[in-house]
């Protein structure tokens, strides 16, 4: 999706990870509350996204994966964009069945090792999303920002879903 868009991906996700398997000071830290099915806490979460979005290939635009997870998140990300003097295209909720996600990541951590797919962790961090991320939601409704898109099918139906709702300008402001 954002190679279509000549923006990265930045994934909070694939940047602990990468932390972890290094076994960098951050990965030692986050390896212990990933492992818990907790979120890495905010602090540590901006700063990253910080330095990445300062890096030169975000100049342009970027897609974010997994970013942000809570309200301090959603302030912390206003202020950086402010201070670039951009702001959001759009944010996509997928929306998938609890079982469906449960499955899905079960299958990924299979495939890729990942010793924090449990299912009991996977059940864990959908009760904190539940908590915590799902009432980000109605902040960006109330900001028209919010494209909700059925996350059921093939990776093809639902990039495709994604792309009929995402602006025009989208990944390229």
């Amino acid at each position: 999706m954002s190679a279509a868009h000549g923006v990265p991906a930045i994934s909070t996700g694939d940047i602990f990870r990468a932390n972890i398997k290094n076994e960098t000071p951050l990965g030692l830290q986050v390896k212990e509350i990933t492992a818990s099915g907790g979120y890495v806490p905010d602090e540590i979460t901006n700063a990253i996204v910080r330095d990445r979005l300062a890096e030169p290939d975000a100049a342009q635009g970027f897609l974010l994966d997994g970013y942000p997870r809570t309200t301090g998140q959603v302030e912390a990300l206003d202020a950086m964009l402010a201070e670039q003097g951009t702001a959001l295209d759009a944010v996509v909720e997928l929306t998938v069945d609890t079982d469906e996600v449960v499955g899905r990541l079960l299958a990924r951590a299979q495939e890729q090792g990942r010793a924090d797919d449990t299912e009991d962790v996977i059940r864990e961090r959908m009760r904190i999303y539940a908590e915590e991320t799902a009432p980000l939601a109605a902040v960006y409704r109330d900001r028209g920002l919010l494209q909700v898109v059925d996350g059921m099918g093939t990776v093809e139906e639902v990039t495709a879903r994604i792309e009929a709702v995402l602006p025009s300008s989208a990944g390229r402001s």
